[in-house]
């Protein structure tokens, strides 16, 4: 059902001999407090695009298919399903379950979300159409967006055969297809309720409804976040854990603290603190999932100097970087599709079939900067630097990245400090920047997930890089059924876009994480959405 294998993590309690003060152990086995460094932007799953929302989202809720206790993907609302011949048709099997208000969870709670997201042009709406699941019709009806009438969103591949059955068709054959059922953006929403709330829906608890584990009860943005066990939900006897408390805007240090100090279960730390708490029985590594680079203003004269990119990618030492400085398992970017992802018919993992595509050279580094000032006729060159200071480790890699650019003769580097919100809404959204610190999380395993931002016109390439042989190979890919040369397909798409610089990839994230002893079962996943809770244990 799927070309790569995707890299999810138990997280289990860790067995080394050290203690630490504190929350080594708690006592409270009723309720699991986890901190946070972001906050939750919204309760909508047609709308936020946020991994922390993302969390909040599927602890309330179930799509289809779901992360199960060992991080793979498995049957949920769905409780099974049969796809066609040519893969193109799916058919899913809804089992009995319903929403807090005691509606029962049916097939239109697929349709009216799918709907929903694509007429009123959610972040994630290119999830529905060839960037993501391909369903039939769904890009022709993204043009159209709020002008789509209701005939036409009826086109739309997705139908409800009756309460208890779903047909999904598709555009292309998306083997992935299953794994990409349990992101937030396919998820059912109650049509009368969410009517009923107008444009409250999500933002608050009583304008929350559930299918899931847990039920939102409290909810005070940039502080806290609770939930109660859902004692109508379907498979209530799996949840263990009666409370879940989130702990919001909560940076490591004070999560660390807060942990110290046994207010807290769970928090993740960055590089500043991993010394600290390193070889500790408490302390644990994993990996993210995210890949941090620079993104380009392909607008800007400057960053659209291809030697400029050249000189900015070989300047930068990303082992240095990781290994001592970051120091929480991260690894540095040798491509744009992160290793660990997904592996091919052959099970060779992409980032081995693609090869290592940038490099550290401060010498060339020099070579292409002094050819750009020579093409751009100028004796000094200056960079706009633009990073979040709310979203680490963003202000260390952007701190590194001006100690290195700054070693070259004639570039200087201006440091832009904003927060995440104004970043990616703001300012890249408007293209107000020149280089800009960001990063991109897998939302299914597959290179696509990245491959995808290289695409002229996609809504998340704000630099606006546009290249029309990756644009004709990427069509190859969706198109293509034999696995194999899809594979190969993929891997023409990336160097051909990093032979052009489309993005400077820095490094593949690490994480650290603080975890009280007792407590298991906190799965984290590396795609997708974030972390599951519903199998947290504490004894």
């Amino acid at each position: 059902m799927k070309t790569g294998k995707t890299v999810k993590v138990l997280l289990t309690a860790a067995t080394a001999a050290g203690m630490l003060a504190g929350c080594g152990s708690k006592t409270d086995t009723d309720t699991f407090r986890f901190a946070s460094e972001l906050d939750i932007q919204g309760m909508d799953s047609t709308v936020v695009d946020d991994g922390m929302s993302f969390n909040a989202i599927h602890a309330i809720t179930d799509g289809l298919t779901a992360v199960n206790e060992k991080g793979k993907t498995a049957p949920a609302i769905a409780k099974s399903w049969d796809v066609s011949d040519d893969g193109k048709t799916y058919t899913f099997h809804l089992r009995d379950a319903k929403w807090t208000n005691g509606d029962k969870v049916t097939a239109n709670d697929f349709v009216y979300s799918w709907r929903k997201i694509i007429k009123d042009a959610g972040n994630y709406a290119y999830m529905l159409g060839s960037g993501g699941a391909s369903v039939k019709n769904a890009d022709a009806l993204m043009e159209l967006g709020a002008n789509a009438t209701d005939e036409q969103m009826a086109t739309l591949g997705v139908t409800a055969k009756d309460d208890k059955t779903l047909v999904v068709e598709l555009e292309n054959k998306v083997p992935y297809f299953t794994d990409l059922m349990a992101f937030p953006c396919y998820f059912p929403q109650n049509e009368k309720f969410v009517e009923k709330c107008g444009k409250n829906y999500g933002t608050k608890p009583e304008y929350t409804l559930s299918n899931g584990a847990y039920t939102m009860t409290k909810w005070i943005k940039g502080n806290k976040a609770t939930f109660t066990k859902n004692d109508k939900y379907y498979d209530a006897k799996a949840v263990k854990t009666k409370n879940l408390e989130m702990f919001l805007v909560q940076d490591p240090k004070t999560a660390a603290q807060n942990f110290d100090n046994c207010k807290v279960d769970y928090a993740t730390i960055n590089s500043t603190l991993v010394d600290k708490y390193k070889g500790k029985d408490t302390f644990t590594t994993f990996n993210e999932g995210f890949l941090f680079y620079l993104q380009l203003n392909f607008n800007n004269k400057t960053t659209a100097n291809k030697n400029v990119r050249e000189a900015l990618s070989y300047a930068i030492n990303r082992k240095d970087l990781c290994e001592n400085v970051l120091k929480d398992g991260s690894k540095e970017a040798t491509g744009f599709v992160p290793s660990q992802l997904s592996t091919s018919p052959a099970g060779k993992d992409f980032r081995d079939t693609a090869g290592a595509l940038v490099g550290y050279d401060v010498k060339k580094a020099q070579e292409y900067l002094d050819a750009a000032k020579k093409e751009l006729g100028t004796d000094t060159i200056t960079i706009d630097l633009l990073y979040g200071t709310d979203e680490s480790p963003m202000d260390t890699m952007a701190e590194y990245l001006q100690g290195s650019f700054t070693k070259l003769k004639g570039l200087k580097v201006n440091m832009v400090a904003t927060v995440k919100k104004d970043r990616i809404y703001n300012r890249e959204a408007n293209g107000n920047f020149q280089v800009v610190c960001t990063r991109w999380g897998p939302d299914y395993a597959d290179p696509t997930t990245y491959l995808n931002l290289f695409l002229t016109g996609n809504q998340n390439n704000y630099g606006k890089y546009s290249n029309a042989k990756v644009d004709s190979l990427m069509k190859q890919v969706q198109a293509e059924s034999d696995l194999n040369k899809r594979w190969d397909l993929m891997t023409q798409v990336e160097k051909t876009a990093l032979d052009d610089l489309a993005y400077v990839p820095v490094f593949e994230k690490g994480a650290a994480a603080l975890k009280a002893k007792n407590v298991k079962g906190v799965v984290h996943s590396a795609v997708g959405v974030p972390y599951t809770f519903k199998y947290v244990t504490i004894k």
